[in-house]
């Protein structure tokens, strides 16, 4: 643990995935977190395994749907803990189905959960941040806010949206000379339990789109953004590929998602019959950081190391160019 004074860190969706790895990841850097998610016993499950690495924590069971009880909870976050130094929006659901097997209800509930549950969460916070003029606000986003890909239409659209929001913030707070920051950051596919409780219209077991990284990976970007200025992090090649290619070759990544993606999708397990799913309540089960796909997922990123490390090794780079250049 360090000696260093603990910030107060927000985690919302912090009960599973790769929220319960960046709040494990913030505990044990000294901080006290405060998990806002859906399931009460996953919540206490969660603040149990960060006070048994010896942290603060406070769990609260919340729909961030709700912006009324998010802004409650933030309330109660600062009475009992004290001022919010940092705020990640990470929580999200989807729906694995093409557009016209979707209904009205499921477009509006992946929008109000994904999308809008981070605006609720960025409200929250920069009622709190911006009299304080300082904090830092970490939106969880993906590749796909850059690059749709087919049978997620919903889940694609809530993080365009939250893209298009994050950035006008930004200029608003660059408008008023606001030390508060927002950085945003954007993820390739993780081992989570969300591929088996997502709702899934389709005829087999979701999958992230290999190759898979496990969260702890995402974890450690996450804490990374919020103590570093960085605009927005990428964190693994495949969301560095997506986003560069969204920009210079739109309609090939189009072709090649159209080809590749519903396989990559999908194992090859058919779906169990009556599999719950948890976008509207959620489901029930010892669910932790890690998905099913421990066997698969790798545990490092050489493209988040080189991100990381891209200031000192582009002076070792120009230096060596130099030194080339000086003995030609």
């Amino acid at each position: 643990m360090s000696s260093r004074r603990p910030e107060i860190v927000v985690v919302s969706g912090g009960s599973a995935g790769i929220g319960r790895a960046t709040a494990l990841a913030f505990a044990r850097r000294g901080d006290w977190v405060a998990i806002l998610a859906r399931d009460p016993a996953r919540v206490a499950a969660a603040c149990a395994e960060l006070r048994a690495a010896g942290a603060t924590a406070l769990g609260i069971p919340v729909d961030m749907a709700d912006a009324e009880a998010v802004e409650r909870a933030a309330e109660r976050i600062e009475r009992e803990l004290g001022q919010i130094r940092v705020w990640l929006n990470n929580m999200m659901t989807t729906v694995y189905a093409p557009v016209h097997e979707m209904s009205a209800a499921e477009f509006r509930r992946v929008t109000e959960v994904t999308y809008l549950g981070a605006v609720h969460g960025t409200l929250a916070a920069l009622r709190r941040m911006r009299p304080r003029n300082t904090g830092c606000i970490v939106q969880g986003g993906s590749a796909l806010a850059y690059r749709s890909i087919p049978l997620q239409s919903a889940y694609c659209a809530a993080k365009a949206a939250l893209r298009g929001f994050t950035d006008a913030l930004r200029c608003e707070l660059i408008h008023d000379g606001s030390k508060v920051r927002v950085t945003m950051v954007q993820l390739s596919a993780f081992n989570t339990p969300q591929f088996d409780w997502a709702r899934n219209k389709l005829p087999h077991r979701a999958q992230p789109v290999p190759p898979i990284f496990q969260p702890e990976v995402a974890a450690a970007a996450i804490v990374w953004a919020a103590t570093h200025r960085r605009r927005e992090l990428w964190v693994g090649w495949p969301a560095v590929k997506s986003i560069l290619s969204s920009r210079v070759l739109p309609g090939l990544g189009d072709r090649l998602a159209a080809r590749r993606a519903y396989d990559g999708q999908q194992t090859a397990e058919p779906l169990p019959a009556g599999q719950p799913d948890n976008l509207f309540a959620p489901v029930a089960g010892p669910f932790g950081s890690h998905g099913r796909f421990d066997e698969r997922a790798r545990a490092g990123s050489v493209q988040w190391w080189l991100s990381r490390h891209r200031v000192p090794i582009t002076a070792a780079a120009a230096v060596s160019l130099a030194i080339v250049v000086w003995a030609l």
